[in-house]
C-alpha cells in the first residue's frame, strides 16, 4: 500500500521537473544566412572562394521560417551542394556552390542542436513509460500479496 501512496507524487515530482527544465528555443527568423553541414551551423559570408574540394554534401532540408534537423538551410534550396576548400579543413569553412557555378564560402559557428532536443525528448518519454510500467508491475505485486 505504501508503494501505491507514493508512486503518483514520484511521478508528479518527475514530471514537473522535467517541465520546468529550460531548454533552448530557437527563432524562426535568422540573422545571416546559413547551411547545416555535419551537425554545425555554417554561415555563409560575402567572400568567394576558387580552391574547391571535393563534394562533402548538399542540402538535403530548406524553410526560411522552421527548423529541420540534416543538411538544412535557410537560404539555400534543397540539392545545393557543399565542398570542401583546398587548404583548410571542414571543421573551420566549407565551400557553398551558387546557381552561378561561383562558390561561397561558410565559415563554421556553432554545433546544431535542433535534432538533438527531440532526441532527448524521446528519450524522456521512453524513460517515462518505463518508470510507470515499473510501478505498475510494483502495485500489482502487491494488491497479490495482500489477496493472498
Amino acid at each position: 500500500m505504501k508503494l501505491k501512496q507514493c508512486s503518483f507524487p514520484i511521478f508528479i515530482m518527475i514530471l514537473f521537473t522535467y517541465l520546468l527544465i529550460p531548454y533552448k528555443s530557437f527563432a524562426t527568423s535568422w540573422p545571416y544566412p546559413f547551411v547545416v553541414w555535419d551537425g554545425y551551423i555554417y554561415v555563409v559570408n560575402d567572400e568567394y572562394v576558387t580552391d574547391i574540394g571535393s563534394e562533402i554534401g548538399r542540402v538535403t532540408r530548406f524553410s526560411d521560417m522552421e527548423q529541420y534537423a540534416g543538411n538544412f538551410s535557410n537560404s539555400y534550396e534543397i540539392g545545393t551542394k557543399y565542398y570542401s576548400i583546398q587548404g583548410i579543413g571542414t571543421e573551420e569553412a566549407i565551400a557553398i556552390q551558387l546557381d552561378n557555378g561561383r562558390f561561397k564560402k561558410a565559415v563554421r559557428k556553432e554545433e546544431y542542436t535542433y535534432g538533438k532536443e527531440m532526441y532527448n525528448f524521446f528519450r524522456f518519454f521512453i524513460f517515462l513509460v518505463f518508470f510507470i510500467v515499473i510501478i505498475g508491475i510494483g502495485i500489482l505485486i502487491i494488491e497479490k500479496k495482500k489477496v493472498k
